[in-house]
């Protein structure tokens, strides 16, 4: 299974949770005329595949493939909003991601 469709079915699985949004994170840029380049997406290089909120907390989900690894911008932008306070997850299934719910719930 691909990064795309791990993706898929997670948002699907966790599309009904009570008190959960989540939307996909596109990052990339653009050049535009004039020959300028725009950034989009929430952290640039390195941002998570998933943004949302949990119970008023801002999570951050990246999605992996099971021998997937993070890159040192992926780590980068981890270790920012962990210390800022926010939740940050690797997420490798729909298995994983509703054990990250129930343990999110045990938390909050």
């Amino acid at each position: 299974m691909t990064e795309s469709q791990i993706q898929d079915s997670i948002r699907l699985a966790l599309g009904n949770v009570p008190g959960l949004v989540l939307f996909r994170n596109n990052i990339g840029s653009a050049i535009m005329r004039g020959g300028f380049r725009v950034a989009f997406g929430v952290g640039g290089p390195g941002g998570s595949d998933l943004v949302g909120i949990y119970r008023g907390r801002a999570v951050f989900v990246e999605v992996k493939t099971p021998i997937g690894k993070l890159s040192p911008t992926q780590k980068q932008f981890r270790d920012l909003v962990e210390g800022k306070g926010a939740t940050y997850v690797v997420l490798r299934s729909v298995d994983e991601a509703r054990a990250w719910i129930l343990q999110m719930e045990k938390t909050l």
